[in-house]
């Protein structure tokens, strides 16, 4: 069932109550790539192209669009928005959300393939990458009768090689790959931006209680940059009672 949900911005976002919805994996990484991290920022500047690649409903374009940081600095009416998704349906709600929230001018939704990049658009067109892949690698092919929620959660529609290679051909030299994914598969994520000359900057580990192991972690890569790794601190997401920790709240804009 569809519904409209209010972002904590403003903007108002379409979802389907049965298919996948946003959590805060994609709220951790519209602020990180906004704020380019703690340490040596290098968040989105003004007059810069962003593409979000499986952008599902839209929820990263909308939340970095509705950034208090690009507001507060007037930067966000220079930079515009790419949203990529391959699904008919969330493309077609994302759309929906942009013109619901009269940002056509904005940020703009391509249906399409991101194994398909080259067909869509001109190489090294864009200055920042976001993406927030599928963290599962433990089905395979590409079987017909998928559902949304698989396909959003599982390496079936493209592998993390292939999200690294569609970034690779989008950046401009020294662009930014902002990226979250799970830390066991932090060896393929070095090893396959190496391969595509996409070098790691910056890393931050996220952890769902100070006590528990890291769950999650951010990733920011630059085009052909040299060899230099900013370990950032870690990001706690909720105190021992189980509330969301200052950091998060700071984020989530309460």
């Amino acid at each position: 069932m569809e519904q409209v949900d209010t972002l904590r911005n403003g903007f108002k976002i379409i979802q389907d109550t049965e298919r996948f919805q946003f959590g805060i994996d994609a709220v951790l990484l519209a602020d990180f790539a906004v704020s380019g991290g703690l340490r040596s920022a290098s968040g989105v500047q003004a007059g810069e192209k962003v593409i979000d690649l499986g952008t599902g409903t839209g929820i990263i374009p909308l939340l970095m669009a509705g950034s208090q940081a690009l507001s507060s600095n007037n930067l966000k009416s220079s930079i515009t928005f790419t949203g990529l998704e391959v699904q008919d349906a969330s493309a077609e709600m994302a759309k929906r959300s942009i013109a619901l929230n009269q940002l056509e001018n904005q940020i703009n939704i391509v249906k399409g393939n991101l194994c398909e990049v080259d067909k869509l658009f001109d190489k090294h067109s864009f200055n920042v990458v976001t993406c927030n892949p599928p963290y599962m690698a433990d089905i395979h092919g590409k079987g017909n009768n998928l559902d949304a929620k698989t396909i959003a959660r599982h390496e079936v529609l493209c592998t993390l090689e292939d999200v690294v290679a569609a970034a690779d051909y989008l950046l401009a030299t020294h662009g930014r790959f902002f990226m979250i994914h799970r830390p066991y598969r932090l060896p393929e994520i070095f090893e396959s931006l190496a391969t595509h000359k996409l070098e790691a900057k910056k890393m931050r580990l996220i952890y769902p209680f100070a006590d528990k192991e890291p769950n999650m972690v951010m990733i920011e890569a630059r085009k052909n940059a040299k060899r230099r790794l900013i370990i950032e601190p870690p990001l706690v997401v909720r105190n021992d009672d189980g509330e969301y920790t200052d950091e998060i709240h700071r984020i989530y804009g309460d």
